[in-house]
């Protein structure tokens, strides 16, 4: 019987060695060598997929960023044609040719009396609003989004062109119908939602109810110098409070019961005069902080105010917008006025 040679690898068997050499060395070293080149071609595309996935991240989280970032476009003033459901109203605390109208779309700026703008591009319901008493560039604001649902309370930086969400408020997000920060303290911030009176002492980071027994508040305005102090304009009446908010008397005679006082003002340099509209009273003014109040007589062509607002550098300004969205100054501390806008 002829001898055979088997191959310690596969255990095949040859008659000859040169057969088994040239059988090992197509079979076991070529294979051996492909498998080596397999294994030094498998970390280059481990590393190279790795690589396209870190790409791909950061392309990712860079337009994340661009999104989140403000729109340089929204930074500018764009010419409006009028006034939608105004909700708010305040003059700019530094330039007094700026009057801000806080809309149910939008904000929008009244320049020099004559031109109006709406501020950036949003659209957003501003239910509540106002301003940071020294900062002019600061803004509050709170209601519903263009898109449906609550704000929750937020602020501006850039004077109303881009906003920034800072609370949720108390079980929220709320929509405050009514704000107002105190000028003797700015950390202290009032907002009215569902029933209850809200206060933040932290510039709204937290908030916390502190009286749900109150008449609903059309409007709220803080003392501009006793940061204990806060008023409300409410469907039953003028009401004060001298503990921030926990407390509530009626502060007059005169403005108290079921009188639709819808609009009312604190002169910033002299808190003992104020301003209101009643349907009581129409127009009237005090002098003594509240207690007695004198009717103006001042008919507006049959319109409603629904907000006043003095002018900080000069109080003997006062503005109005009424329910008809027309604006009206006087410059005569509210004694007489004309229709601007």
């Amino acid at each position: 019987m002829e001898h055979q040679i088997e191959c310690e690898k596969c255990g095949k068997k040859f008659s000859s060695k040169e057969s088994l050499e040239q059988h090992f060395n197509a079979k076991h070293i070529q294979s051996h060598a492909e498998h080596k080149k397999t294994r030094k071609k498998m970390p280059v595309l481990k590393y190279s997929i790795i690589a396209i996935l870190i790409i791909v991240g950061i392309i990712l989280l860079s337009r994340i960023f661009e999104s989140n970032a403000p729109d340089s476009s929204s930074n500018q003033l764009y010419p409006a044609n009028s006034i939608t459901h105004a909700h708010g109203l305040a003059v700019d605390v530094a330039d007094s040719s700026k009057l801000y109208i806080a809309t149910h779309h939008g904000l929008l700026v009244l320049l020099n009396d004559k031109e109006l703008y709406a501020v950036g591009k949003s659209i957003d319901d501003y239910m509540g609003f106002t301003p940071h008493p020294a900062n002019s560039q600061i803004l509050f604001s709170s209601g519903h989004p263009s898109r449906g649902g609550n704000i929750g309370f937020q602020m501006s930086e850039d004077g109303g062109f881009n906003w920034k969400k800072v609370s949720l408020g108390f079980d929220g997000p709320v929509d405050f119908h009514a704000m107002a920060i105190s000028p003797a303290n700015p950390n202290i911030v009032y907002g009215w939602y569902k029933g209850t009176l809200q206060r933040s002492d932290n510039v709204g980071k937290s908030w916390k109810i502190i009286n749900s027994n109150l008449p609903q508040i059309v409007f709220l305005a803080a003392h501009p110098k006793d940061e204990n102090i806060v008023y409300a304009a409410t469907i039953k009446g003028l009401m004060a409070s001298k503990d921030k908010g926990l407390n509530w008397d009626y502060l007059s005679d005169n403005l108290k019961g079921f009188i639709t006082l819808s609009g009312f003002a604190v002169n910033p340099q002299n808190p003992s005069e104020m301003i209101s509209y009643s349907g009581k009273l129409g127009l009237a003014k005090s002098a003594d902080g509240g207690i007695t109040w004198r009717s103006i007589g001042e008919k507006f062509n049959g319109e409603t105010p629904l907000y006043l607002a003095y002018d900080k550098q000069n109080p003997k300004n006062v503005y109005t917008v009424t329910e008809k969205q027309k604006i009206y100054k006087s410059t005569d501390e509210g004694n007489t006025w004309s229709a601007i806008y």
